[in-house]
């Protein structure tokens, strides 16, 4: 109860400052975010697509983390818990790329454009979709476990090089990808004012208890659907 209290009143504060302060070119006080050259309104977007570009990495980090405790004890609640953080990877993935598409369309005129930072969330998509078709395509338990286990590894291992290293060596139209003349762009450098730092970090937070909140729910699905699947 406390978490989801602290969570809704935290992302209510982050909605309502990221939509309804104003964005002017000399700010006149704290509750104005000064103008972003090259993104004007459409700097507000920060607040929502990096948070769940970064809970995709962390959700895909943690489905790796449990499936390498499952093959250490063989404890099928890790291989759920595995399962379930992946799960959630790829659902903040599908968001990330639909809010960076929605960007895209406003920024670069289209809504796909086949950027390296695009063509590599594609690729994890993709990557992470092929870990479902395996899982429902695996009846033994124990066997699915292991299968999944492995490949959750493997696939964990590529998150890295597609989401941070990839789109920074290749040319491209993102923020921060090779010879962008501003840098590595605004949220890598911090490029920001400190009032959209911190509305910028307390979006990162309330994502970050989203994760928390909806990872700890689905864990307990998941092992009531188990339960009830032995009994029957």
């Amino acid at each position: 109860m406390i978490l989801k209290g602290a969570l809704g009143v935290l992302l209510t504060l982050v909605i309502i400052a990221a939509f309804a302060l104003p964005i002017t070119p000399q700010p006149q006080s704290w509750l104005e975010f000064p103008l972003i050259p090259g993104l004007e309104e459409k700097a507000r977007i920060i607040f929502f697509h990096v948070p769940t570009a970064w809970l995709s990495v962390m959700a895909f980090l943690t489905s790796m983390v449990f499936g390498i405790r499952y093959l250490r004890k063989r404890d099928m609640l890790d291989d759920i818990r595995s399962s379930s953080a992946a799960g959630l990877g790829l659902l903040f993935c599908i968001l990330a790329t639909a809010t960076g598409a929605v960007w895209a369309k406003f920024n670069w005129g289209s809504f796909w454009n086949w950027d390296p930072r695009e063509t590599s969330i594609f690729v994890l998509l993709l990557i992470y979709g092929a870990y479902f078709s395996l899982r429902s395509a695996i009846e033994v338990e124990e066997k699915r476990a292991t299968l999944s286990s492995v490949y959750s590894i493997i696939a964990a291992v590529t998150v890295p090089f597609f989401v941070f290293i990839m789109p920074r060596i290749m040319t491209g139209l993102h923020p921060g990808a090779k010879g962008d003349p501003d840098g590595a762009g605004p949220v890598i450098e911090f490029k920001m004012s400190p009032n959209m730092r911190v509305v910028f970090f307390a979006s990162l937070i309330a994502f970050t208890l989203l994760f928390v909140w909806m990872f700890t729910l689905r864990v307990r699905a998941a092992r009531l659907e188990s339960h009830l699947q032995a009994k029957g």
